[in-house]
């Protein structure tokens, strides 16, 4: 029997108690998954922070922390954390991602705004240019913005993509290191952040970047809200060098009532939705790493501790 130990929220709990065994179970293992166990007897954790368990130094015979989540810059700091921890990448958070992304992608690209929010029965004839004159940027070229790119490459867009490390993605020019994020922003009609929370990426939209970019240019953020020095945003914003953004995540959530963004013409706030776990997916992907820490085998999303991701 393979002991599973689950820690996390209550409402992870109810999505999760049945379908991780049940995948398991698809792929030959049978587990005992429960939230109460002995440290000793704890063979892999599948873990979202919770304040039921901060210390992971008790569990010696632990082989693997699965977080459920895909980011994991509040997990992998934590010093009594030495088990190897895999991060969730999730076809279905995946898919979700990109839809949210290309959906408000496309709200930009089309102008559509206008004729949503118009008021004045003005009739407006403009049509918008064809995907292929219009530029998008992507920090961050892991699983999730790899994919995304993807997808606006292929309805046309002309995609370029920059990471801390270089990539190479069909369709899409990438690019890595200090000139290269230059080179990217500037080409940034539409920026979309999909970067993880590092040292390195925290404020990385800031007063010089955001300069960098063309004037006029539209800001989507469904990554992590430290991405973006929010003061620099809001200039931005106030002198027309950012025409408007699209906000999913923020430093503070849920965004307080108060909070600036919530009450800026050129600000889109969206509650933190635009992509989610989908248990039945997420279910199969635990289920393979449980497997393969059985079988010996190289885990899948194996996080590196120095780039924290």
């Amino acid at each position: 029997m393979i002991n599973v130990l689950f820690s996390a929220k209550d409402r992870n709990w109810d999505q999760y108690h049945s379908v991780i065994p049940e995948a398991c179970a698809e792929l030959g293992l049978t587990i005992n998954m429960t939230r109460d166990l002995a440290p000793s007897a704890v063979d892999y954790i599948v873990f979202a922070p919770n304040p039921a368990l901060t210390d992971f130094s008790p569990y010696t015979n632990c082989k693997a922390v699965l977080s459920l989540w895909a980011g994991v810059e509040t997990i992998a700091p934590n010093p009594t954390l030495q088990q190897p921890l895999c991060r969730l990448v999730d076809p279905g958070l995946e898919q979700g991602m990109v839809e949210w992304v290309t959906g408000h992608v496309l709200r930009y690209h089309l102008g559509m705004d206008a004729h949503i929010t118009a008021t004045d029965q003005v009739w407006r004839p403009e049509p918008a240019p064809l995907a292929s004159s219009r530029r998008v940027t992507i920090l961050g070229l892991g699983a999730l913005g790899a994919a995304c790119a993807r997808m606006l490459a292929t309805l046309g867009f002309e995609v370029n993509g920059w990471s801390q490390s270089q990539k190479t993605i069909d369709g899409v020019t990438c690019w890595s290191g200090a000139d290269g994020l230059n080179t990217a922003l500037a080409r940034a009609d539409i920026l979309v952040l999909l970067l993880p929370l590092t040292s390195a990426t925290s404020d990385i939209l800031n007063v010089d970047t955001l300069a960098l970019m063309p004037k006029g240019a539209f800001v989507i953020n469904p990554g992590r809200g430290a991405l973006i020095d929010d003061v620099a945003l809001l200039d931005a914003l106030d002198t027309g060098q950012i025409a408007h953004a699209t906000l999913d995540v923020f430093r503070n959530e849920p965004l307080p009532a108060d909070d600036a963004f919530w009450h800026h013409p050129r600000v889109t706030v969206t509650p933190h939705i635009a992509s989610e776990t989908r248990p039945e997916t997420a279910a199969r992907r635990i289920a393979e790493n449980i497997r393969r820490g059985e079988a010996g085998e190289p885990f899948l999303n194996l996080v590196d501790r120095d780039r924290g991701y």
